[in-house]
Order: C-alpha cells, then structure tokens, then sequence
C-alpha cells in the first residue's frame, strides 16, 4: 500500500526534528524541505541534511532564498541576537518577516507537484518568542488562501492541501516528551540563534533559553553542544 506523500519543513531545530519523528511514525512518505535564507545560523542547514539521512526521507530539498536583501532581522543583517532577555510576547529583533509565510508558499507549490495531502510545519504558540506567523490564526489564514488558490482546491473543496500542525499547542516541555518518548536523538538538532563558529550553542538567545527551559521542564538534560561560557 502506498504512503501518502506529505511535505515537511525541516530547520534542522528541536521542533521540526520531533515533527519529523511524528509523521514519519504516523506513515507518511516525507518530502522534506529546508532553506537557506542568509541566516546567520546555517549550522541548522547541516543539522537538517544530516536528520533527513537519518530518518530516510523520500526526498530532501534545500532551496536557497537570500532575505539578507531585505534584512529588518537580527537572523539576516547585522543587528545584534538579544541575549539573556526577559522572554515575553513582544515581537523580537531576531522575527524574520513573513518568513513562515514564505516557507509555506513553497511547501504549497511542491506539495501541488508532488500530489501531496499534507504539509506539516512545526510552528508553536505557547513557547515560543512572540513571531506572529506562528499562531493558529496565521495558520488558518494561510489554510484558507491554500485552499482557494491551488488546483486542488478548486477542483474538489474536500481534498485540498491540508497544513498540519501537530505542536502548535504544546508546550515545549510537551514537545520534548513526545520527541524523546519517539526516539528523537536531539543531539543531532540545533537551535541556536547565535551559534560559535564550530556550531555550539550560546545558551543566552531567546531560541537557547526555551530549548534549556524544555529541557529542564522535562527533567532530561540537553544533549546539545554549549559554549563554555554558558551557566548550567
């Protein structure tokens, strides 16, 4: 029996990594996606190549987008990484804009291609550092605007291109049971804002913080690779 194909956004991050781990246990054939946008952690881009091997996607697609032309993003340009700050619901220099909304569209259009039912995308509204573009309402915003402009949506309105998002409102504690309750090996993920230029990790961005937190919260300790500077 064939697997039905889906199209998954990997970062090579905690969250898609355990998103991968899901729907790769629920059956779906994964067309993995990931992109190199100028960001100024590509460790992710590696971490992403080495995960998809590891969990034997059907394809893995690593497509390059420069926002480095827009900037407006401490990801893409010059502006420091906020360190050691008070996490909250402001939006925060480090919110790449309309990235997600960028990274679906072409989800969306290699999902058409490929004749894919879903798209799975590891967004989260609880810990999370306050971008817009991960809250259910974006979500089902961009669901309806799949919904009206692809094929399969107007050729049959109960069979068009679902976006799944399975840790939307889960904690990041939760995120990290389920994962490792899945085998997840999350040393081979990162999630670091501002890694060194081996690829450790700062431990003081708003991305380090949550991670440690959910780690700790979970009472598992982090396998990821730290900087010595940072506090345990």
């Amino acid at each position: 029996m064939d697997r039905k194909k889906a199209v998954l956004l990997l970062s090579g991050g905690l969250d898609s990594t355990t998103l991968l781990a899901l729907a790769t246990r629920q059956g779906y054939a994964i067309h993995a996606l990931s992109f190199q946008y100028g960001q100024r952690h590509q460790a992710e881009v590696a971490a992403a190549r080495k995960i998809a091997s590891e969990y034997r996607v059907v394809q893995h697609v690593v497509t390059d987008i420069d926002l480095r032309v827009f900037g407006g993003s401490a990801l893409t340009s010059d502006i420091d990484v906020p360190k050691n700050r008070v996490v909250d619901e402001e939006i925060p220099v480090t919110y790449v804009p309309a990235r997600n909304t960028i990274f679906l569209s072409f989800a969306l259009a290699w999902a058409e291609v490929l004749g894919a039912s879903e798209i799975f995308i590891g967004v989260n509204a609880l810990d999370y550092s306050g971008y817009p573009d991960c809250r259910p309402e974006f979500i089902a915003a961009f669901q309806e605007m799949a919904r009206l402009a692809t094929r399969a949506g107007v050729e049959d309105s109960k069979t068009y291109i679902r976006i799944e998002t399975p840790l939307i409102e889960m904690s990041k504690k939760e995120i990290i049971q389920l994962g490792l309750s899945l085998g997840v090996d999350y040393s081979m993920t990162t999630s670091c804002y501002d890694p060194s230029a081996s690829g450790d990790a700062c431990g003081e961005c708003d991305a380090c913080q949550l991670r440690l937190k959910g780690f700790a919260d979970a009472g598992s300790s982090d396998p990821g690779r730290y900087t010595t500077t940072r506090l345990t």
